[in-house]
């Protein structure tokens, strides 16, 4: 799929690391002017040092999620130079910390819902109407497999991703007459620095690159992909229907 995304504009949460980073390489790989977003100027720095040494194009953005005054004016700011928003990868997350559900300190809490599913509400927010100037706007979440399980000590993370899956079909339902193109992606365990807090003692080498996922992730990105509403799942390799509303 080279060059399929020439001139255009893409923005990717989480890119500092991980499938995020990858994510971003890929797109900028595909023609794609990327806006990376992540908290760690040090990745991002990484990040871009690698989108140029490909000859590609990045604008970096060392933001939190949860500001999320930030997050609009990051839209204003789109809106000046670009005009509208062409892909959207909503990737930032946080795990939070295992623990028993009557042991989760409020403040964990608040922190995993406001970075997995607050922010992408004010994402969509923000991002819906430079999305829709785009003649094929394409919206991508990714989730996990944690949102249908009821998977003991990781309730925070759990929960948050239900939320954010019911999110991503909800937005999907209200664009569906536009150009917009609302989808959800679940990467499965990969090697990334979240995995590996979370399953300490899992062998690395048994899972899948951030780079064979970020392939995926950008399939869902293009122009030419007309699903909405679904979810990729990648370990399947398929799209799995959800049910619709009666």
């Amino acid at each position: 799929m080279p060059q399929a995304l020439v001139d255009r504009i893409a923005l990717v949460t989480g890119a500092s690391r991980g499938i995020g980073y990858a994510t971003a390489l890929a797109l900028t790989r595909a023609g794609a002017h990327v806006v990376a977003v992540a908290r760690t100027v040090g990745g991002l720095e990484e990040l871009d040092d690698e989108v140029r040494a490909g000859g590609g194009s990045a604008t970096l953005v060392p933001l939190d999620m949860r500001d999320y005054d930030g997050l609009y004016r990051l839209a204003a700011a789109l809106d000046a130079r670009h005009g509208r928003l062409d892909v959207l990868v909503g990737n930032a997350a946080v795990a939070g910390v295992p623990s028993p559900l009557d042991h989760v300190e409020a403040k964990a809490w608040d922190e995993v819902i406001a970075v997995n599913v607050t922010a992408n509400w004010h994402l969509i927010r923000a991002m819906d109407p430079l999305l829709k100037r785009s003649s094929a706007g394409r919206a991508v979440f990714v989730t996990s497999r944690a949102a249908t399980l009821a998977r003991a000590y990781w309730a925070p993370y759990s929960v948050s991703k239900a939320a954010l899956d019911v999110l991503a079909r909800t937005y999907a339902a209200e664009t569906s007459s536009t150009a917009v193109r609302v989808n959800l992606f679940n990467p499965g365990p990969t090697r990334t620095r979240m995995r590996a807090m979370v399953m300490p003692g899992e062998d690395p080498g048994t899972l899948p690159s951030p780079d064979e996922v970020a392939e995926k992730i950008l399939a869902l990105c293009l122009p030419n992909f007309s699903e909405s509403g679904k979810l990729y799942d990648f370990r399947a390799g398929m799209l799995l229907q959800f049910m619709q509303p009666a």
